[in-house]
């Protein structure tokens, strides 16, 4: 009769994650490879608008520390820039930072800018009187995670605004297309949940005093449909990897081709003319308790 086999530590840990947990750990590597692909900046500063009003939202005042996270190319660095806040951008892709950079020296702007992971900010607790993300900490594999240490790094009694993309609109029906055909990690939570409030609720009500929402609209401008596609195919990192990931396949990627031009003939507002596509967003200010 034989014995039991024995598994090391690795092992275990492995099986423990073939039992339903994502490696969190290696999504982020993907995810961290997906949005350096392509040139998210060229898409990026189109959403400028969108950091604008956030800003708004949170009220940024004069001299406040303020940290951007997931700060992508910088719109709600350079808005909280332009209310004259102490602002600290960060991102994990070192290529977006640069974009950043040079929009900041553009305008003449005193920023700094650091590398670092929304799920191990390295900044002592409190360091933040406000804490900004624009469609950015909402794509972080552990979501729990990116939430605390939002919390974390805001004091007392400060604020946190978001901007994240809803599951009903464009944005959130253009990622449930193409997981269709490029499905996503098993076990990973949807992105498009942090543009639900009771969600967020879930995520940051023990902690808040209070949570504030809006549904808003960014409308998405382009010449054709075949245009938007194009551009985000070449520089939007998930749309990009995705047609490399079907590209071999049988049809060449046409299905998913054919099926986002048919999500954005629906949206599109503007007629043949022209391209406008209204996308949902949540607009959100949480006030930390003070104790």
């Amino acid at each position: 009769m034989s014995e039991p086999s024995q598994s090391s530590p690795s092992q275990q840990q492995t099986q423990s994650r073939d039992a339903g947990a994502p490696d969190f750990s290696a999504i982020k590597q993907r995810q961290q490879a997906t949005w350096a692909s392509g040139d998210f900046a060229i898409i990026g500063v189109t959403l400028q608008i969108v950091g604008e009003s956030l800003a708004e939202a949170a009220d940024i005042r004069a001299s406040e520390r303020v940290i951007d996270i997931a700060a992508g190319n910088g719109n709600a660095t350079l808005a909280a820039a332009h209310r004259f806040a102490q602002v600290t951008s960060t991102d994990y892709v070192p290529a977006l930072l640069d974009k950043g950079r040079a929009r900041a020296a553009a305008e003449g702007l005193q920023i700094d800018f650091r590398e670092a992971d929304a799920e191990a900010l390295p900044f002592p607790d409190g360091s933040f009187d406000v804490a900004l993300s624009t469609f950015g900490v909402m794509f972080t594999p552990d979501q729990q995670r990116a939430a605390a240490e939002m919390l974390r790094v805001v004091r007392p009694g400060g604020r946190i605004g978001m901007a994240n993309w809803t599951p009903e609109g464009f944005v959130g029906q253009l990622f449930k297309t193409i997981g269709k055909h490029v499905p996503p990690p098993a076990g990973l939570k949807s992105p498009a949940l942090w543009g639900t409030e009771d969600y967020l609720r879930q995520l940051f009500g023990d902690a808040a005093d209070r949570i504030h929402v809006e549904r808003k609209l960014f409308n998405f401008r382009y010449a054709s449909a075949a245009h938007m596609l194009q551009v985000f195919r070449d520089y939007y990192g998930p749309v990009y990897k995705a047609f490399a990931a079907v590209a071999a396949g049988a049809d060449g990627g046409q299905a998913l081709e054919q099926d986002i031009n048919a999500l954005l003939d629906r949206c599109n507002t503007a007629g043949s003319a022209s391209l406008v596509v209204p996308a949902e967003y949540l607009e959100v200010v949480i006030t930390k308790r003070s104790v």
